[in-house]
């Protein structure tokens, strides 16, 4: 499969390699020159811009930051829609709201172009791994034709729904994950300060319905004090508003979500956006009194 990306950072990178490493044909394009040059070495071709990726490949995959870089690199002057044709699919696996992600699908459309939506998760380690978990939105056919190319980046892959439905399960996903790092760091300040080995504490929690991946993975490096980004904090703040910004389009009530995402706001308004979101550990030891 011809096959475009763009964005190479902490994820896109990865998750590149690993459609090179299995036999596709690869052009890349990210906005600084030297994101691109790991890939260039392994193989990969270079575009100038993403209208030149739509020129040579079937799908085109995105991986950037927020709903604003899909826009420009989707639908701005030399973006994918300037150069794409009936029968080209192009692929958003960035987190945004399910609404900027059905506009995007409708602009799409309009050109011929088919559009899902295919967030993830998983973190760095999935995308080196090649074992994240995708959820697609968007129309059957065409996720049935880049499902071998997904398989490549992930194993659980999920057809979720129609347009956006990708972006709601991503939203989901990042509750569950926000409010787990966020528990799991306070039940260990919590023992922490009652002066009992949280160490202890978590191996014995392993054991019983208190048991998580976060618990057991996120836990951990909270011991280790492994604060080295893999998701950084200011990206779960961003995903956490995102959740917000669609609860009050719906009208609905989510309070654990709410208080989550104050306090990844001030995660970032203290200094600890660029660190890992397990960092929020740091934040209620500061809030605790307890400096390390």
């Amino acid at each position: 499969m011809k096959i475009g990306f763009i964005g190479l950072g902490i994820m896109g990178r990865p998750m590149a390699l690993n459609l090179l490493r299995t036999g596709h044909q690869l052009t890349v394009w990210a906005r600084r020159a030297e994101s691109m040059q790991p890939l260039l070495d392994a193989g990969a071709g270079a575009a100038a811009n993403p209208a030149g990726l739509a020129e040579v490949a079937d799908v085109v995959f995105s991986m950037v930051a927020d709903a604003p870089d899909v826009e420009q690199v989707m639908l701005g002057e030399q973006g994918v829609a300037s150069a794409g044709r009936p029968g080209l699919i192009a692929v958003d696996m960035s987190t945004i709201r399910p609404a900027a992600a059905r506009a995007m699908a409708a602009h799409l459309l309009a050109r011929g172009i088919d559009f899902l939506d295919a967030p993830v998760s998983g973190g760095e380690v999935g995308a080196i791994a090649g074992t994240l978990s995708i959820m697609v939105g968007g129309g059957v056919a065409a996720f049935e034709t880049v499902r071998p190319a997904f398989a490549c980046m992930g194993h659980n892959i999920v057809h979720v729904g129609d347009s956006g439905a990708g972006q709601v399960a991503k939203a989901a996903n990042q509750i569950v994950t926000g409010v787990g790092v966020l528990t799991v760091a306070e039940a260990l300040n919590f023992a922490a300060r009652s002066g009992v080995d949280p160490a202890r504490v978590r191996e014995a929690l392993l054991g019983g319905f208190a048991y998580s991946k976060i618990l057991e993975n996120h836990g951990q490096r909270m011991l280790d004090r492994n604060f080295k980004p893999g998701f950084k904090s200011w990206m779960h703040q961003k995903d956490m508003n995102i959740v917000m910004q669609s609860a009050h389009e719906l009208g609905l009530c989510l309070p654990v979500s709410a208080a989550t995402a104050q306090m990844y706001n001030a995660m970032v308004g203290s200094g600890l956006g660029e660190e890992d979101s397990i960092a929020i550990l740091k934040l209620l030891e500061r809030l605790s009194g307890v400096d390390h």
